[in-house]
C-alpha cells in the first residue's frame, strides 16, 4: 500500500465537490519555500458573493487578501473553494469578511494578514470592512489594495 504523502492529501490537481458552507470547507497549507524572507502574498477575487441573512439576496464584493507567510502559505484551490462557499449561506458583510480573516490566521500563523471586503451597495450604501492581524515587517513593501472607492455612477 502507497504511503500518503502530504501533498496527496491537497484537494490540488484532483476534482472535490464544492463545500456546501465556510464550516465545511477544508483550507489546505503548503510549505513556505522561503520562510527566511518576508514577503506579501496577495489573493483577489473580484466576484466574491454571500447571501444577505435578512432577504435572502445574493451581495457581491471584491475581496482582497494581503498576508506575509511564515512556515506556511495557503493553497489556492482549497483557498478558491472555501470563498466561493459563501455562495450558500447567510452572512453579514462584518461577519463574512472577519470570519475568513480568522480562519487564515489560524491556519497559517502568518508574520502579518489583512483583508479587505469591498461590498457593492446594499439598499443604497457599499459597505467595506478591513482587518488586519500582526505587524508588518518594516522591510516589506505592500501595494495599495487598488480598489477604489464606491462612487457610483459617477
Amino acid at each position: 500500500m502507497a504511503k500518503k504523502t502530504a501533498q496527496s492529501t491537497l484537494q490540488l490537481g484532483r476534482p472535490v465537490e464544492p463545500p456546501a458552507s465556510p464550516e465545511a470547507a477544508r483550507l489546505d497549507r503548503v510549505p513556505n519555500p522561503h520562510p527566511d524572507t518576508n514577503y506579501v502574498a496577495r489573493f483577489t477575487m473580484p466576484e466574491f458573493t454571500s447571501i444577505c441573512p435578512v432577504t435572502g439576496q445574493p451581495d457581491f464584493a471584491i475581496l482582497v487578501i494581503d498576508y506575509v507567510p511564515n512556515k506556511w502559505m495557503v493553497e489556492s484551490k482549497s483557498l478558491k473553494l472555501y470563498l466561493n462557499s459563501f455562495r450558500n449561506v447567510g452572512s453579514f458583510h462584518e461577519e463574512c469578511t472577519i470570519d475568513i480573516g480568522k480562519r487564515l490566521k489560524s491556519l497559517l500563523s502568518p508574520r502579518w494578514l489583512r483583508i479587505g471586503g469591498y461590498f457593492y451597495p446594499r439598499g443604497g450604501m457599499p459597505i467595506d470592512v478591513f482587518w488586519q492581524t500582526g505587524r508588518l515587517p518594516k522591510e516589506v513593501w505592500v501595494p495599495d489594495q487598488g480598489v477604489p472607492t464606491y462612487r457610483g455612477r459617477g
